[in-house]
């Protein structure tokens, strides 16, 4: 079996990855907007209306900018803890909230969708209730996480784990050391739950 992992977009303004065979697949995040989507989905051949769920790491807007269309418009599952649910519904920067295609997870528990088999667990950032996922497709498998503040016993088991291992890190100590950032972010971002 074909397996496809592609960054649609990655940084500070947007986050979005698929994970996919091909055929069908999953987005990890939805932060940069709908026509964005479409764009690079297209450009790597692969059709929005394939996508079976999205998996939300946490309730940052450069994370679900498009979490709520792709839920309510697209009817296409939105999976993420209930603390993140609760989390992206309170954003007031989410324009369209989700209701219909909420998909509540557990994190430690593996779901199955198709042919993926999927876990969440928690990782330190400073949203609410944070996670990474693992991802096993036709015995092969991937651990993806998203603005890791320190790798926790939780997180090194999931690191050892992968065949592959995605981390999103967009964090230059020296251009936060040197960067127009007040105080408080440049406190923020160093923190173990940082980027």
């Amino acid at each position: 079996m074909k397996i496809i992992f592609a960054s649609l977009a990655s940084g500070s303004s947007g986050n979005c990855y698929y994970l996919g065979t091909g055929k069908y697949g999953v987005l990890i995040d939805a932060g940069i907007g709908i026509r964005i989507i479409k764009k690079r989905l297209k450009e790597i051949g692969i059709p929005l209306d394939s996508i079976r769920a999205v998996f939300v790491t946490h309730d940052h807007i450069d994370h679900i900018r498009s979490v709520g269309h792709l839920g309510e418009e697209r009817h296409i599952p939105v999976y993420a803890t209930v603390g993140v649910h609760e989390g992206m519904n309170k954003n007031y920067r989410m324009t369209q909230k989700l209701y219909a295609s909420v998909r509540h997870i557990e994190k430690e528990e593996t779901m199955q969708l198709d042919d993926f088999h999927i876990t969440s667990f928690e990782v330190p950032h400073d949203g609410t209730d944070n996670v990474g996922y693992h991802f096993e497709i036709d015995g092969i498998s991937f651990s993806f996480l998203s603005d890791l503040g320190e790798i926790t016993p939780t997180a090194a088991r999931y690191i050892q784990k992968a065949n592959y291992l995605i981390i999103e890190a967009n964090y230059d100590e020296r251009m936060l050391e040197t960067g127009n950032y007040p105080p408080y972010l440049k406190k923020r971002i160093v923190a173990g739950t940082g980027h």
